[in-house]
Parts: structure tokens; sequence; C-alpha cells
């Protein structure tokens, strides 16, 4: 099932996207959290705006979890899962842009799973646990300022500006099996990233247990579950998109910032 948040005349909602062909947005009530309830309101797709499927608490990413993508910039693959936060004013939507900032001569994509967390959240769960606390996912684009975070050290700066986090198109709740699916990013139609989610160093069950043991999960946040190597540079005038098999697609341009 695809949830998605959009925009339409009347608001904003939460709604059902059915259908390949000419697909439907059908409206639900309230949050989509427990069971579903459908307003009968329902819009062609093409007729509504897709938003960020999700305004999470919290965005915890994962660093070097994949060994090619370490190796790239030179880092060794970490013992442990290598956590990081991203603030909630990065989230972006779908079409919406990434605004280069001008701190930054090195912008860079980074094509990622995004778990989502459902009810009733985690805290120090173990593995099994972890997947029943898993509502969906999603596709990320861990917007990175390369220059920066190597400057810095640290990541907070280089991966906190906004519109660095662009996420959607929905949010897939029955996709029953991420252990191995393509991961790719292409800027103006040309392959930057190709990966597969079987190369993680440490799966989502893993990384759900062992997020949940530094801090409590609350229905809604998102895990970002690292990149595939092949990051390169973003520049204004661009288009990204992400695609992960058995989700959809991601597509947001690029601006310098205004």
């Amino acid at each position: 099932m695809r949830i998605a948040r959009f925009a339409h005349q009347g608001g904003m909602s939460f709604g059902v996207v059915e259908g390949t062909e000419s697909p439907i947005v059908k409206e639900l009530e309230g949050h989509p959290f427990g069971r579903l309830t459908f307003t009968g309101q329902s819009w062609a797709l093409a007729d509504v705006r897709l938003l960020a499927p999700m305004l999470p608490s919290k965005i915890v990413c994962v660093g070097r979890n994949y060994a090619d993508h370490a190796k790239e910039l030179g880092n060794d693959v970490p013992d442990e899962p290598l956590l990081f936060l991203k603030p909630s004013t990065t989230i972006i939507g779908p079409n919406e842009a990434i605004s280069l900032p001008p701190q930054s001569q090195q912008v860079e994509h980074e094509a990622e799973l995004a778990v989502v967390i459902g009810l009733p959240g985690a805290r120090k769960v173990g593995r099994a646990e972890a997947e029943q606390a898993i509502f969906g996912y999603t596709i990320a684009n861990d917007v990175t300022a390369r220059d920066l975070q190597k400057k810095d050290v640290q990541f907070t700066r280089a991966k906190s500006f906004d519109s660095f986090c662009p996420l959607g198109p929905w949010i897939e709740t029955e996709l029953a099996n991420v252990a191995d699916v393509e991961v790719r990013c292409e800027v103006n139609d040309e392959v930057r990233q190709l990966g597969r989610t079987k190369d993680m160093v440490f799966d989502v069950p893993t990384l759900v247990s062992y997020v949940s043991h530094v801090m409590t999960l609350l229905p809604g946040d998102v895990i970002l579950t690292g990149t595939p190597a092949g990051v390169d540079a973003l520049r204004a005038g661009d288009s990204v998109t992400v695609s992960i098999e058995g989700i959809g697609a991601l597509t947001n341009k690029v601006v310098s910032y205004e």
C-alpha cells in the first residue's frame, strides 16, 4: 500500500495511492497509523501535489553503511553503525528544489532507502521487535556539503541545510523484503549510483534495533540507511532522481541559493 501526504484544493491530507496507468489518491481520515478509514473523497494523482510523506520528530542517519561508499571517501567501515542526525527542517517533498548554500562549493547527492517507524514506536527492541516497529519504506536523498563535512570533521553543518533531505514520493507499507533491492541515482539521466541493499554493512532490523537502544524512536521517525558508491556533485539546473526497486522514484531539481 502506498501512503502519501498531499496538497489539494481543500488543504492537506494523507491518502492511499491506487493504480498505475491512471493512479488516484483516496483520502484518509486523520493520520495513517492504526486502522485506515477513508473519507470517500478521491482525486487523480495528477491533480494533487505530493508532499514529503512524513514529518518526523527526527531523521536518524547511518554513515558508511556500504563498504564501497566508505572506500570512495577514504574511510574504514565502522565496527558499529555510525549515527548522525538531520533536522526535520531539511525535509522537502517530490519536485521541490534542493537549494545550494553559498557556504559550500561541493554539494553531493546520496541515494538512500528510508525506514519509517510506526506504532507504537521502538525503545530498546531486538531484531524481531524492530521489524514489527516498521510502518513502511520511502526514498531519501541525504544531500551533503562534502567540503564542509571534511572541514568540520563531524557531520552536523554539512547535512543540515534547509532542503537537504528530499523524501518521498510515498511510503510503501507492503514491501515484503528490502534485504536485496536496487538503489539508483540519476542526475540529468546519467546514472551516478547503482547499488543493492544486500551490500549494506548493517541490515535494516539491525539498524532499527541499534538506534532504539540509543534513542526512543517515535511513530513517524525516519531512519536513512546509508548510500552506495558513486556520490558526486550537484549543480544548479540539475535534475536528480533517486529510485528504489519496489517503491518508486523521487525527483528534485537543484537551484542556487536565493
